[in-house]
């Protein structure tokens, strides 16, 4: 569908009519002047005018039609095309993500390949970022103290190289989840009430920061926050020695308590991630308790077409210019000749 986004501009199509009609009538009664042929030596003089200045009929045409695609064109005229519905991201997620030595236990199990808790996170999430097309994502990673590796962002790609690209220990040996939280809180207190989400992966228990876990819960739920958490890491393992092997749990540092005290009382869920397989069904579920888009917004695409009535005034005023020069210098050049004769 074609449309103009100001049709009123369009009353400027009048102008000429107007400037005719007030230089037909403004003036009076026209005074006759002697016509003289081109190249006379009166032409030029004041009150003489020379047989063949009058523009021709096609040239105040071609004028005409310049004039009118320039209106056109400031009229602004548009395709509109059909309804489209536009996905609206449903969330802004905060990743936290523990990189505390302990992560570095290797207790997941990949294709019969022992390999450490942080590698199967980064396994996992990658994918799960990979999924969530439209939504806002950020990253803090924390141990002794959290850090923001990626502001909210559209851009997945980003949060995914930086999450690949963390290190064990980077942020030093203990464990903030309190300070994580904290800060996470921070980022997300400005965005819409409903899209607020944080999730918490982590090995352990809150064994550093300034802002203790409850704490951290209470501002969170205070803010309309939810708190999904992750408790990962094996119930037993076997562990080899000097001495032999004997059955160990890995895992008996993990503070499940705490976590699903979080998780409740923000509205969230808590979910152990023994393996890697389980791991990846608890991103699944969180996919589904957080859906990705809401229900979609409509708009109409519009192709602006104003430069084809533009382009076409600009040439005709081009080859009017163009016309109007060859016909001086033939004027001349017959002037010339009519005063050499």
């Amino acid at each position: 569908m074609i449309s103009l986004a100001y049709p009123w501009l369009l009353l400027l199509a009048l102008l000429p009519l107007l400037f005719l009609a007030g230089k037909r009538y403004g003036k009076g009664e026209p005074v006759d002047a002697p016509v003289i042929p081109v190249g006379h030596w009166l032409s030029g003089m004041p009150g003489v005018s020379t047989q063949g200045r009058r523009t021709p009929r096609w040239r105040q045409l071609l004028l005409l039609l310049a004039w009118l695609c320039l209106v056109l064109a400031i009229a602004r005229p548009q395709h509109v095309g059909e309804q489209v519905q536009m996905p609206v991201s449903g969330r802004d997620l905060m990743l936290l993500v523990d990189i505390s030595p302990s992560m570095d236990e290797r207790d997941m199990v990949i294709q019969g390949r022992s390999i450490n808790r942080l590698q199967a996170v980064k396994r996992v999430l990658d994918q799960f970022i990979d999924r969530r097309e439209g939504d806002r994502l950020g990253l803090v990673l924390f141990g002794t103290q959290p850090y923001v590796q990626a502001p909210l962002t559209f851009d997945r790609e980003t949060v995914r190289t930086l999450l690949l690209e963390a290190g064990l220990g980077m942020a030093g040996r203990a464990t903030a989840i309190g300070d994580a939280v904290g800060l996470a809180v921070k980022r997300l207190r400005d965005r819409p009430q409903e899209q607020r989400v944080a999730i918490l992966l982590t090995d352990g228990a809150n064994t550093a920061g300034e802002v203790s876990p409850d704490k951290a819960t209470e501002i969170a739920a205070a803010t309309g926050v939810r708190l999904y958490t992750i408790g990962i890491g094996a119930d037993s393992m076997i562990q080899r020695g000097l001495l032999g092997s004997r059955r160990v749990n890995p895992s008996r540092d993990l503070d499940e308590a705490l976590l699903t005290r979080m998780a409740e009382q923000t509205g969230g869920r808590y979910f152990r991630a023994r393996s890697l397989p389980e791991l990846e069904m608890i991103y699944d579920s969180i996919d589904q308790l957080e859906p990705i888009e809401q229900e979609g917004q409509f708009y109409r695409p519009v192709t602006e077409l104003y430069v084809w009535p533009a382009g076409t005034a600009v040439t005709l005023w081009l080859l009017l210019s163009a016309l109007r020069l060859l016909a001086s210098r033939a004027r001349r050049n017959e002037s010339g000749e009519v005063h050499h004769g």
